[in-house]
């Protein structure tokens, strides 16, 4: 008999996996900490019993919340990273050689220390002497006015609960709008268009007040609830469609999704948002 390990959203529909074995499992000060070998996903990272990445489908989600940023925002020297504790956002960023100083802030230990462990196939940059890694807390990091500014800052956390919850208000994104340079580019993971729609819709003009403009972009995340997933890429003067290619050219290749022309598409919003965007 198979053992199955399902994440229930609402109490309406179940996502669930079939694992050979958990490796691990912990109880941080913030939350549950769990990482299980499944039969077809290889090993993947729970947060309070929520899929969080995979091997299978992390590059689905790692590269497009790097990506569409790093190729288009006119400086990289300074990225910030708020969560990103699988080490996968990192990775992406380190990819680059024009990055000269990536700050990960995590606000548990836990997170990042059974990513290492457990699952190295996904963080893999955690060496990169360009990379330090803070145990602290996002919003306080941002809220701090002695940091020199970033050029790109990425907001890889989880769903608005627990200690995610911070990273969805406008007083967070005023101050990422203030730690980022001039011509600066901040992007986060905006939930489900779908099963998140509200917060989704709430998180654009949210952003477009703190930040100046956002775009939101859309890709598929097999492990997370409805398949659909979202990020949105803000600036107050950059926009998305100005790639650069000659870091395009650099990435792309290597890259398990991304591309030019999914970079252009990918900023097309269905109807639904359009029109609810519209409206407001």
């Amino acid at each position: 008999m198979s053992i199955w390990c399902d994440e229930v959203f609402e109490e309406k529909i179940r996502f669930g996996l079939s694992i050979k074995q958990t490796l691990f499992v912990g109880h941080s000060e913030f939350q549950k900490v769990s990482v299980v070998d499944t039969e077809a996903f290889g090993r993947a990272l729970l947060i309070d019993d929520l899929w969080m990445t995979s091997e299978y489908d992390e590059k689905l989600y790692h590269e497009m919340i790097v990506h569409p940023a790093l190729c288009t925002a006119p400086r990289i020297a300074r990225v910030l990273v708020i969560g990103g504790g699988d080490g996968g956002t990192v990775r992406e960023v380190l990819r680059y050689p024009e990055v000269e100083h990536v700050d990960m802030v995590e606000i548990d230990a836990m997170v990042i220390e059974a990513s290492k462990q457990f699952l190295p196939s996904i963080g893999t940059a955690w060496n990169d002497p360009r990379l330090k890694v803070h145990v602290a807390d996002g919003l306080a990091w941002v809220a701090r006015e002695d940091l020199p500014k970033y050029d790109v800052i990425l907001v890889d956390g989880s769903d608005p609960v627990g200690p995610a919850t911070g990273l969805f208000n406008e007083d967070f994104y005023r101050n990422c709008a203030a730690r980022l340079s001039e011509q600066g580019v901040l992007v986060t993971q905006a939930e489900s268009p779908l099963l998140h729609r509200e917060v989704h819709l709430d998180m654009i003009r949210t952003i477009g007040r703190a930040v100046g403009h956002a775009h939101p972009y859309y890709g598929p995340v097999v492990l997370y609830p409805s398949g659909a997933w979202s990020w949105i890429y803000a600036s107050s003067c950059v926009a998305p469609k100005d790639i650069i290619d000659t870091r395009l050219a650099y990435i792309e290749e290597d890259c398990f999704i991304y591309n030019r022309e999914l970079h252009l598409g990918c900023f097309a919003q269905p109807n639904h948002i359009r029109k609810a965007l519209r409206r407001s």
